[in-house]
């Protein structure tokens, strides 16, 4: 009777139950999720933690340990910053205008995503681009560094520019910000997954949601190269007053939108 009950608590959920159990914790897309819970899972014990994670709120991508952007798998933690599939749009605008060779700062890199989306993109040939990643949160730098290995790019720590080499100085042409732009009090109205278990310093971006691009504004223009690009996501009710504050520290701003996304890029150029 005491084996009995061993065996049959270390036997796998099965994928109907992994389901209902999902489904009951109110996971909308619970098919999908249970789907890559199963597949990452490697023993009925990792199993049954994940699914237990997940029901208690944790996201999903948090539990896989990974999420899916523009293609890669960006590994991500507890605490860090899930790269939202939205801001595959300003990869996709970046790509468009960064040559093979180019110099690319990814700025608020979070677990660096977009850098490594983007050194994707363009590709090693002729020639990679050259890639630096800076962010001012530990946990999400430890993930960069795996996400961009050294072979690929460069990954600091420390707050916007203050860590990069000032070798690079006038010389960047793919800016990439994507700085935190909900504003302080917003943010408890944002969903638990993002609220709870994302580091606060990567969504606050002050009273109005802009204080953080402020600051990058006002530097960029001394680390772009003549006629390179700053490019960051913001919200539509946002723009007006994030082009004001691009065209004010003397660079030109175009927006672009995607609609089916609900995605605003600004792409502001020296």
């Amino acid at each position: 009777m005491s084996l009995s009950r061993s065996t049959a608590a270390s036997a796998p959920l099965s994928h109907s139950a992994v389901i209902s159990r999902l489904r009951a914790a109110g996971c909308v897309f619970a098919e999908d999720e249970a789907e890559l819970i199963l597949e990452t899972a490697t023993t009925a014990e990792q199993l049954a933690a994940m699914v237990e994670q997940r029901v208690q709120g944790l996201p999903l991508e948090h539990v896989l340990g990974w999420a899916s952007f523009h293609g890669l798998r960006i590994g991500v933690g507890p605490g860090v910053f899930v790269p939202r599939r939205r801001t595959e749009f300003l990869v996709d605008i970046a790509g468009t205008l960064t040559s093979p060779g180019a110099l690319v700062v990814d700025l608020c890199c979070g677990a660096g995503a977009l850098g490594a989306a983007l050194a994707a993109a363009v590709g090693a040939a002729p020639q990679p681009v050259e890639l630096h990643a800076a962010d001012i949160d530990p946990a999400a730098v430890a993930f960069a560094r795996r996400n961009i290995p050294s072979a690929v790019g460069q990954v600091y720590q420390g707050d916007l520019f203050e860590p990069l080499p000032t070798a690079l100085r006038g010389r960047i042409d793919t800016l990439l910000a994507n700085v935190p732009y909900v504003p302080t009090d917003a943010i408890e109205l944002l969903p638990a997954e993002a609220r709870v278990h994302e580091a606060r310093v990567a969504l606050d971006g002050g009273a109005d949601g802009l204080d953080v691009l402020r600051r990058v504004a006002a530097a960029a223009p001394h680390w772009l190269a003549p006629g390179g690009h700053l490019l960051f996501e913001t919200s539509e009710h946002q723009v007006p007053h994030a082009v004001d504050i691009v065209t004010r520290a003397g660079l030109t701003a175009e927006v672009r939108t995607d609609e089916e996304i609900d995605a605003t890029v600004v792409v502001a150029t020296n």
